[in-house]
């Protein structure tokens, strides 16, 4: 019986072939770049105009890596998104969690209306010029917190989490607590959180993602250069291809200062991709289990 139902047919192992094939395609296509810009890194950048350099780095070199160890500015944005990203994703995490909680309980009187309130925010918002106008009344500009506020509350992920809740924390467990003389925050505490580490683990993922690609209310909001996050320093200089004058001190002919630019370029992309990349292979097996089950029920 096994043997039977083990063997494929010619259109099961046709289907194998061809989705095979796309499946190696789409990764190739999405691996190939972000190789490519690891072995610019160490590589002359003549030869990389020249399409010389493909599959291996050719004339090696360390300079552009030398040149953004020694420069301030960007360690500085690194300190800043590092920052950005912990307090933001702590302030993010604990707002989408105390929010979900409630509504994912039947007993809350008005949970639908307030539900509705906050996906009425999904499809109307003030705009960009409103909300600068808040953030500036609220005396936040060129502050973290015009940074980590305005955006803590993402309802998309409130109804992640409120769907994780309702089809993990059963009613039984709740009133069963609760006969023992287990107070409500007590309950979220001891026993809904340990439980839900996939879901706490996939927003965490969220929003350091987030903040520490965000790079554009950074521009609107800050003013200050030394608190710019890594983000807006690796934006001018890829963008508006401003390097700073500190890390072209010994460049003379303009040729050499392009090649040099290059280089940093390829090479602050790679040190800004490090932290998410290191981040990632611990929080996967919690990731995928909290993505698939938030994703459900609805």
């Amino acid at each position: 019986m096994n043997t039977l139902l083990s063997r494929k047919t010619k259109g099961d192992i046709l289907f194998d072939v061809v989705n095979y094939t796309f499946l190696t395609i789409g990764m190739l296509l999405i691996l190939y770049p972000l190789y490519f810009v690891l072995i610019a890194s160490f590589s002359d950048p003549n030869l990389i105009y020249s399409g010389s350099v493909w599959l291996l780095p050719k004339g090696f070199t360390l300079d552009g890596y030398e040149r953004i160890f020694a420069d301030r500015h960007i360690w500085l944005g690194y300190g800043n998104s590092l920052l950005y990203a912990i307090v933001g994703t702590a302030i993010s995490v604990t707002i989408t969690l105390m929010a979900a909680y409630p509504l994912a309980r039947k007993d809350l009187v008005g949970r639908n209306a307030v539900m509705w309130f906050f996906m009425f925010t999904m499809f109307f918002g003030g705009g960009l010029i409103p909300t600068y106008l808040l953030i500036k009344d609220l005396n936040m500009i060129n502050t973290i917190w015009a940074l980590v506020v305005p955006g803590a509350g993402s309802v998309f992920n409130i109804i992640i989490v409120r769907t994780f809740f309702q089809s993990t924390i059963p009613d039984e467990m709740r009133e069963a607590a609760f006969i023992d003389g287990c107070s409500n925050t007590r309950f979220f505490l001891r026993m809904v959180l340990p439980l839900s580490k996939p879901i706490i683990a996939v927003m965490v993922l969220y929003h350091v993602v987030g903040f520490w690609n965000g790079f554009f209310d950074a521009m609107i909001y800050l003013n200050d250069e030394s608190k710019y996050p890594l983000q807006l320093v690796l934006r001018n200089i890829l963008v508006q291809n401003e390097v700073n004058s500190s890390m072209m001190i010994d460049v003379e002919s303009y040729a050499a200062k392009l090649r040099v630019t290059e280089l940093i370029k390829y090479g602050v992309i790679i040190i800004a991709s490090l932290p998410l990349l290191i981040l990632y292979p611990f929080l996967q097996r919690y990731f995928v289990k909290g993505a698939m089950i938030g994703s459900i029920k609805g």
